[in-house]
């Protein structure tokens, strides 16, 4: 009688995680308007910026990501006289619940500096929030691979500074105490300066959270001197200050995007795989189910009464346990079976 099922033990399969990564380079001549702004959209609600490859109405587009400004209501700049305030707190408190999260007595936290937030420190109270698209992240980020390059000094004047930022302890020095996953600190990793820069290498300036694919810049990155700064009262004309309060949100998008020079990371694609080793016995699976393997009672493939049963294996089915088929595994060409063999048959299904 022919050996149709077989039941696989614990010590029959294995799972494996691979991880697949992919550069992902976006130029400042995309995020700036490449094509007469066309590629940029705003919406009639204000509250972020969308930025395409290609202009968005072609169907070739693709989103790179959204960007979006706010400032907590604990901020030096919170006025009810502010253009937008009440979006702009709304925001930053949005993305605060979601990727900060609340503490013990129910209050939303603030972005935290270096990432400790048990121990206090300085808070990111005013911030630029890029949400990279998930068609380009994948599944994470992946940590230690992302690099911002931007141009910093007065909004409304020409550049200054250039600062290269990235998450250069994302490899291995990445915080997990985020409701959205695990995240890294922004660092100056680079300073080209015509002045007295108001940033220095090593300092933190923002955060990365690899799952969610969102990085957090404090607004006073592009600052240079230390009377630009974030918080500073009667902020200078055309400084970051300004144009937060004094700007809508689009504008405040649109400065960020002419201060835009290059930005590139990996994504990460997380394929999983359950291995099954199909073992095929010498006294099994030498008989064919297939109704033509018998001609009058009599195997096909046997020229004589003497010789052993045999069989071809083409494709192997995984069942459930009520015999469900629930994947089949189809074979390059067929393999001989008789009772003087053994064969293992390695399935690979990945999800």
């Amino acid at each position: 009688m022919a050996t149709t099922y077989k039941n696989l033990l614990n010590s029959d399969f294995t799972s494996n995680k691979t991880l697949l990564h992919e550069s992902i380079p976006i130029t400042g001549t995309i995020v700036s308007g490449t094509y007469a702004e066309n590629n940029i959209k705003n919406f009639s609600h204000g509250m972020f910026q969308s930025v395409y490859d290609y202009p968005y109405l072609s169907s070739s587009a693709n989103h790179i990501f959204d960007i979006t400004v706010g400032y907590s209501n604990e901020s030096n700049l919170s006025s009810s006289t502010n253009v937008q305030n009440k979006q702009k707190i709304n925001i930053y408190n949005e993305m605060s619940q979601l990727l900060v999260g609340y503490d013990i007595t129910g209050s939303i936290q603030q972005f935290d500096e270096d990432g400790d937030i048990a121990a206090g420190g300085t808070k990111i109270q005013e911030a630029i929030f890029v949400n990279m698209a998930r068609l380009l992240t994948k599944d994470e980020v992946k940590k230690g691979s992302f690099i911002f390059k931007a141009q910093t000094g007065s909004v409304n004047s020409l550049p200054t500074d250039t600062l290269t930022i990235n998450d250069a302890s994302g490899s291995n020095g990445y915080k997990v105490n985020s409701p959205a996953g695990e995240y890294g600190v922004l660092y100056v990793s680079a300073v080209e300066t015509v002045s007295d820069p108001w940033w220095d290498v090593g300092d933190p300036c923002g955060l990365i959270y690899y799952q969610a694919g969102i990085a957090v810049l404090t607004a006073s990155v592009f600052q240079n001197f230390g009377t630009y700064g974030v918080g500073v009262s009667n902020p200078l004309v055309g400084s970051m200050n300004a144009f937060l309060t004094g700007t809508a949100i689009s504008g405040n998008c649109e400065a960020f995007r002419n201060r835009f020079n290059n930005l590139a990371y990996n994504n990460t694609t997380e394929l999983n795989s359950t291995i099954y080793f199909c073992r095929a016995n010498h006294n099994e699976f030498n008989y064919s189910t297939n109704p033509t393997y018998l001609s009058g009672s009599k195997i096909v493939v046997k020229n004589n009464t003497q010789e052993n049963p045999l069989s071809y294996i083409t494709s192997i089915g995984l069942y459930s346990a009520d015999n469900e088929l629930l994947a089949v595994a189809k074979l390059s060409e067929p393999i001989k079976k008789d009772p003087t063999t053994e064969l293992t048959f390695r399935v690979r299904l990945d999800y």
